[in-house]
């Protein structure tokens, strides 16, 4: 998917790039794998702001998809290539033969009326499901499991993609985005391919206006701010005072903040960056 440039006839226009969407077969989603979003605008249950800057933008609806891809040994045609204003990435629509319909995220190179298949019996085709320990050494594959059964977690974001590295006893070794080497037990699935829609990352918005139809709203800087309203706040001219924090005090460059008990971490054979 190209990048759209446009004449600047005015200021909006001047640096704002979008999306071509020559991959979009479909703008109209299916109705029965469609919700409803009930926008939160960052507040919790109590109805204090707990997520900043978010806020307003389009109505959307919620697309299902189907991350555990456990319809295992039926075959399924892709019908659809669609637009998800929830997630970066596209997604497919498949029509399975028993007469079920689910949305799948949309890896490179899949096309419309292609086949596919989930199961340790499927073949290394892209968009196909399979188990880590029957994926060869030196492929890519997104929407990795880290618990068989409860569907794909990792490497799910438009571009995105995981290479198998190596194989030892239960847990496979995967290269992650991050360049994070992690282990996954082998039974975990895993989706052959990586995730289309790749240009998302270099879209420019041009103007404030497309933030807001998004639902980003606008980020004051601590350092405008007084004392008793964020660190970075107060002080005579420019002022920060102290390393970069967050409005409640915890550094927020370079500082780790992943809990050093977690039990996952022996899985973790190289941490990313």
């Amino acid at each position: 998917m190209g990048i759209k440039t446009y004449k600047p006839m005015t200021p909006g226009l001047r640096g704002r790039t979008s999306l071509t969407y020559e991959e979009i077969t479909c703008t109209t989603p299916e109705k029965s794998l469609t919700t409803g979003k009930r926008e939160k605008g960052g507040r919790s249950s109590d109805g204090r702001i707990s997520v900043w800057h978010r806020g307003g933008g389009h109505k959307r609806l919620l697309r299902l998809i189907d991350f555990k891809r456990d319809k295992f040994d039926i075959p399924g045609k892709v019908a659809t290539i669609e637009y998800d204003p929830n997630r970066t990435a596209n997604i497919a629509l498949i029509h399975y033969v028993d007469g079920e319909k689910r949305y799948i995220l949309a890896p490179k190179g899949l096309k419309v009326g292609q086949v596919i298949m989930s199961g340790a019996k499927a073949s290394l085709d892209v968009g196909n499901s399979l188990p880590l320990d029957r994926i060869p050494l030196g492929i890519m594959v997104h929407n990795v499991e880290l618990k068989k059964g409860r569907g794909g977690q990792m490497v799910r974001t438009a571009g995105a993609g995981a290479l198998i590295v190596a194989k030892e006893g239960d847990y496979v070794t995967l290269k992650l985005p991050s360049d994070e080497m992690r282990m996954v037990r082998k039974e975990c699935l895993a989706t052959i391919g990586e995730i289309g829609n790749e240009d998302h990352m270099n879209v420019h918005l041009g103007k404030a206006g497309r933030a807001r139809w998004l639902g980003k709203k606008p980020v004051t800087r601590g350092m405008a701010m007084n004392p008793i309203d964020h660190p970075h706040g107060g002080g005579e001219g420019r002022n920060k005072g102290c390393h970069p924090r967050t409005p409640w005090g915890q550094p927020c460059k370079g500082y780790k903040t992943r809990d050093k008990h977690k039990t996952s971490s022996k899985l973790i054979a190289k941490r990313r960056k």
